[in-house]
Order: C-alpha cells, then structure tokens, then sequence
C-alpha cells in the first residue's frame, strides 16, 4: 500500500494510537519500516518508561512488541486486533540505548493469524520475546459508515466523566 495512504488512514482513525500517532502527547510515536516480511521499529526509552530504575518498564515493552505485530498487519491492510499475548522476558532492557523491535507473521487460519515479536539490545541481542494472537476484524464493524467522521457511538459515562 502507498506511503499517503497508510498516514491518512493512520489519520482518520487512529490519530491518539498511544503507540504510532505522530500527534499524542504522551505517546511512544513509533514509526514502522517492512524490511521483507519483518516490520521493525527502534525507540530509546528515557527516564518517564522506567519501572525499576534505570530499565524500561515491562508493561511498555510488551506495548512495542504488540505494535510492531500488529503493524506488519496493518502494513498488509490486514484488520486485526491482539486476542492473546505471552511475553518472554530474558534481560532487563535499559533506558538511554536504541532498541529494535521487530515481528514477522508465523501463520494464518481462518480469521485466527499467529505472529513473533522481539525486541533487541544494541549489539542484536534478543532481551524480549512475544507470541500473539490476532483476530481479523471488518472495518465496518469498528468504524460503521453512518457515524460522521470524528463521531463515537460512546454511550453513557466513562471513567474521564464523558
């Protein structure tokens, strides 16, 4: 899919993504490249990603690696969202170095779709394994037709008194 069209539909419908947008103030603003069949992205953790001092924290981790599987997806116009995740944690991942975090798809059957993540030491030692589990979904169903754009279904009150 053309470069254009993946920021405009990166735009209209995931513009607070914590992970990829460009726009969230307190997002990771990850940005992919398909290198073959593998999707990497780099980030360096600082101070505010610690969980213990002086490493990344593992919830954080897990957040990249879900988001590099779920953009080799997205970079296929597959539409698809994390069902299950196990994480593998080897080493502690430090903050202040330029980490690669990477996926590659493992199998699809019916709207189940396997994928590996790993994220990577400077040097290319694997700190980091995943395994997820996606489930394709229809557009439609995530974002219906009759709904104008920038509009929710959202009922009710939610947790920010919305």
């Amino acid at each position: 899919m053309p470069k254009k069209k993946e920021k405009e539909a990166v735009t209209v419908y995931n513009n607070m993504c914590f992970a990829c947008s460009p726009v969230n103030p307190i997002g990771l603003r990850l940005e992919f490249q398909m290198d073959g069949d593998v999707c990497r992205t780099s980030f360096c953790a600082g101070e505010q990603h610690q969980g213990w001092s002086g490493y990344m924290h593992g919830g954080l981790i897990a957040t990249l690696l879900d988001e590099v599987m779920a953009q080799l997806l997205w970079q296929r116009d597959i539409w698809a969202m994390t069902a299950e995740m196990t994480t593998r944690f080897s080493l502690a991942v430090p903050i202040g170095r330029e980490l690669t975090a990477e996926s590659r798809l493992l199998s699809e059957r019916g709207r189940l779709i396997e994928l590996e993540g790993r994220l990577l030491l400077p040097g290319g030692r694997v700190a980091v394994r995943a395994r997820a589990k996606f489930l394709r979904v229809k557009k439609s169903e995530l974002y219906p037709e009759s709904l104008p754009e920038g509009a929710s279904d959202h009922t009710g009150e939610d947790c920010l008194g919305e």
